[in-house]
């Protein structure tokens, strides 16, 4: 018995107001972004994406990311391969500590790393002054905290698809001789491979998003540690919506990539489907 394409107003006056609300909350929004970035003109938006506060606090947005989201790629990948191939007792807490960034609230998330790193009242206050490296304040809190914030992305989507990875092929590359590393990378990978770009994507975006977490472990200090959502809240406050809503077009875009990149992918997954 085939199953009956519903027909009549009901489905459309849904597609209708599904449509309606995602352009409400989702696409009016970040089109007003773009418009009031370049509603002073090109010259305008350029002059003020390339203040030198507004320069240093991408790269310094792009270094912590640049640190974060590989070093969690690797570990995802690792702690996946570990759950989903490994029964061991304290499995549930594993799972449930990858969640556990999620569920906290990012400026709870920039207050531990304070009382843990923290020179004047740090839990570990000794060791970070014998050490000499600085860490609250610096680079190295905001790319700590950034590790924090992305753990879950890239494990979280990568331990399900690992889960449905046929055993028997990877069994079968080992009985002909293949490496425990050529089997990851000629059979594993190419099916995990969709779970694992889309887990990298989600965590780019959060590292280069974060802003609640970063507030509070950077101490906003400009052309120090202010990164470039610190820096749109800051020429913001400041008035200067101009240079605000600029930077924050260049957030917008990076989520907008990242959307592209995603939709790129699982059209590249579909072709290659038999």
């Amino acid at each position: 018995m085939s199953l009956r394409t519903p027909t009549g107003w009901g489905p459309k006056l849904l597609i209708a107001a599904g449509l309606s609300f995602l352009t409400l909350v989702v696409l009016l929004p970040v089109l007003t972004v773009f418009v009031e970035a370049f509603s002073a003109g090109l010259a305008a938006y350029w002059g003020a994406i390339t203040q030198p506060p507004a320069v240093h606090a991408l790269q310094l947005t792009l270094l912590i990311t640049a640190i974060a989201v590989p070093l969690n790629t690797v570990f995802g990948l690792l702690i996946s391969w570990i759950l989903a191939r490994r029964s061991f007792r304290g499995q549930a807490l594993v799972l449930a500590l990858l969640d556990l960034p999620l569920s906290i609230s990012p400026i709870v998330v920039g207050f531990m790393f304070i009382l843990l790193f923290s020179p004047e009242m740090g839990l570990f206050a000794d060791a970070v002054e014998r050490s000499g490296v600085k860490i609250v304040f610096a680079t190295p809190g905001l790319a700590l905290t950034l590790l924090f914030v992305t753990v879950p992305f890239v494990a979280r989507e990568v331990y399900p698809a690992l889960q449905e990875v046929p055993r028997e092929e990877e069994e079968a590359a080992r009985c002909l001789g293949a490496s425990p590393w050529r089997t990851f990378w000629s059979v594993t990978l190419p099916h995990i491979r969709p779970a694992l770009i889309y887990g990298v994507i989600l965590c780019t975006a959060r590292a280069v998003g974060e802003f609640g977490a970063i507030s509070v472990v950077s101490g906003k200090i400009i052309n120090a540690t202010n990164t470039l959502t610190l820096h749109v809240e800051r020429t913001y406050l400041e008035y200067d919506g101009a240079a605000a809503f600029a930077c924050a077009s260049l957030l917008g875009s990076v989520a907008l990539l990242s959307l592209l990149v995603q939709t790129l992918v699982r059209h590249q997954d579909r072709i290659r489907e038999p």
